[in-house]
Order: C-alpha cells, then structure tokens, then sequence
C-alpha cells in the first residue's frame, strides 16, 4: 500500500512540473518565426547586381588614359628627340641597339621609361606597317602603340588611340562662332548672332570679295 502511496506521489509531482515548464516557455509564437526568418534575411547582401561582372572582355586599361599619354609622347617627348634616336631605331635588331639609341645626352630625362619599354620599343619599329620614311608619321605610329606600357598589343593601342579621338570628336564641336565687330552705332566688341548686340545690325558676308578668289579673274 505504501509504494502504491509513494507511485502517486511521483506521477502527480512529475505532472506539476511539467505544468509549471510549459507556462514558464510558451511555445514561440508565428510573428517571432517571421522575425527571426528576416534577420536571416538581412543576412545577404542587397547590392548583388553590383557585384556582378559587366559584360564583354575586361577592361585592362582606360582608353582615355592611353589617347592621353600618346598625344604627350607625340607632342612633347618624341617630336623633341626623335632626331636623335631615329637613327639608331632604325638600324635596331636587337634589345641592346635600342637601349643604345637612348644613351645620348640629348634623350634626358626620359631615357628611362624609353629604355624600359626597350622590348616593346623593338617590336614596334620591326612591324611591317611602322612608316618608312615620313617623320610624323613614325612618331605618330611610335606613341599611339607604345601608350598602354605594354599592357596591350602595340596594335591594340593604336585602335583605342584612334577610337578615343574619334569619340571625342564626335563629342566636341562648334555649336556657335562669333566675330570681333565695330558698329556705327558706337558699340565695339564680340558680335551676337552675327549681328551688333546693340542695335541689332546685321553683318553682311560679302562672299564673291571674301572667300571667291577667282571672281576678279
């Protein structure tokens, strides 16, 4: 009788506590379920389309950067010593001949970054197309292949040089032009539509005595 006392005891003690734990951790609830799926959520970057690489080949290099450093090499680096290194480029066969055409004194300063870009320097003057003769042209053709340091083709460079050129001619031209006018009216200065901003008269374009040098003939 004693244990059958104590059994009862025990299962009416685990039943309380059992009770007691289940109104002390209520069952979680739909809207914490949501949350909780949301912080998760947070958890991704939103921004993932950035991260996504563009379309077609990589850019290696920017194209304005390479028609920039072309048009300095022709202008203020090339056209001051080509004189001096011609000669020897022209003879060139081998890295050392060209190393050697930019030891004189009159190469300067930029003999350095020449002679780094020796190899490339060579390739260069051993292209079939590199001008013979005209001087211009062989600068012209020199600086526009050798403006990407070599991180392209020197064949490469030269038609991003001529594709920047081309865009920024395209993007740049003259929306208006103007001329310098003394009118009877007392004013004197830059004209507006052709014409006088003061009193409005109009600039007469004599074409056949301006710009027809056959008409006296």
């Amino acid at each position: 009788m004693g244990r059958v006392v104590s059994r009862l005891n025990q299962e009416h003690l685990s039943g309380t506590f059992r009770k007691i734990q289940n109104r002390r951790m209520p069952k979680t609830s739909a809207k914490a379920d949501r949350q909780r799926r949301g912080r998760k959520k947070d958890k991704i970057p939103i921004d993932t389309a950035s991260e996504k690489r563009p379309r077609g080949r990589p850019v290696k290099i920017q194209a304005s950067w390479v028609r920039g450093r072309a048009d300095n090499c022709r202008d203020n680096i090339l056209e001051l010593i080509w004189d001096h290194v011609w000669p020897g480029l022209s003879k060139a066969k081998t890295r050392q001949d060209v190393v050697q055409s930019f030891s004189g004194a009159e190469v300067g300063s930029y003999a350095l970054d020449l002679i780094r870009m020796a190899d490339l320097i060579l390739q260069v003057v051993c292209d079939p197309r590199f001008p013979k003769r005209k001087r211009q042209a062989q600068i012209n053709f020199m600086a526009d292949s050798i403006a990407a340091y070599g991180v392209l083709t020197p064949r490469s460079s030269r038609d991003v040089c001529e594709r920047e050129r081309a865009r920024i001619k395209r993007v740049h031209h003259i929306l208006r032009y103007e001329y310098y006018v003394e009118c009877s009216c007392g004013y004197a200065g830059h004209s507006r539509d052709h014409a006088c901003p003061n009193c409005e008269a109009q600039i007469e374009f004599l074409a056949d005595s301006m710009f027809d040098s056959d008409s006296d003939e």
